[in-house]
This record gives structure tokens, sequence and C-alpha cells, in this order.
């Protein structure tokens, strides 16, 4: 599917189910890692993570674009556009939107690459980076660290 595409697409779902034409511009990003869109608050554009459509189906997409257009159109009409907004909750689930993205195959791996152990009380430390263990201690007990094992990313 083309940005072309998901642009004819958005306006279609906004006309179809919230009565209100979408105005601005839908586009997908691929540097969305966590996330299954975004909406902008200072231009009105919307960002679509590309995952969510090769990695899943129409229907899981159409849930993402319904979100952000919930963000979309509340923040027009000032009303509460956020997540925590009573506004928000009600529009999403009148609409069909998706509450959370599924996870991508970017987000599935193993989130922790390193584990570290303290030599003094033994207790396991999990880190996504590496550190210089001559630098730092243990924040139980104060004791030594060691790099138990490095795992693949």
């Amino acid at each position: 599917m083309t940005d072309q595409e998901l642009q004819l697409l958005t306006e279609k779902w906004s006309l179809q189910y919230f009565g209100r034409p979408f105005l601005h511009k839908i586009f997908f990003n691929r540097r969305l890692r966590t996330t299954g869109g975004r909406y902008h608050l200072s231009d009105h554009h919307i960002d679509i993570n590309p995952l969510m459509l090769s990695e899943y189906d129409l229907a899981t997409l159409r849930g993402v674009v319904l979100h952000e257009l919930c963000h979309y159109h509340l923040h027009l009409l000032g009303r509460g556009y956020q997540h925590r907004d009573r506004d928000f909750r009600q529009l999403l689930d009148q609409v069909g939107g998706s509450r959370f993205a599924p996870p991508t195959s970017k987000l599935r791996g193993s989130r922790h690459r390193y584990l570290y152990q303290c030599q003094r009380c033994g207790a396991a430390i999990w880190r996504r980076r590496r550190f210089n263990v001559a630098r730092y201690r243990c924040a139980k007990c104060g004791g030594p660290i060691k790099l138990v094992k490095a795992f693949q990313a």
C-alpha cells in the first residue's frame, strides 16, 4: 500500500466513522518502532507504522488509524484528546479503534541483552547496554559486578 492509498482510505474512514473530513496528511513512517501510529499536534499530520499492515492485516491497520483519528478530531474540536481523557476513551469505544497497537517484530526480541551479577550478594542486573564494570558497584550491597552473559540482538 502506498501513502496515497493510505490517505484515501483514511479520508474514507474519517467520513464513515466520524462524519467529519480528514483534511491533513497521513503517511507511513518506517522509523516508528514501539508504536502503531503517531498524531502530531503541531501540524495535525499522522504517521503510521508500516509494520501494522505488513505483519498484520487491514483490520489492524484500520484500528490503529481510527485510534489516531480519535486524537485528530478531538484535538481539532478542543476536547480531551489524550489517552487518559474520558472523551477520548468514549469515542475510541464508539468507533471501534484499537486501544493498543500489537507488538511488532522490532519489539518482539529480548529487551535485555546483557546479564550482570554482583559477586558479593549474587543479585542479577539486566541491561540493554553494556557498561564498564570497574566504574560501578551493586546498588544493594556495594559489591563488585561482573558480566555473566551477553545475548545476541
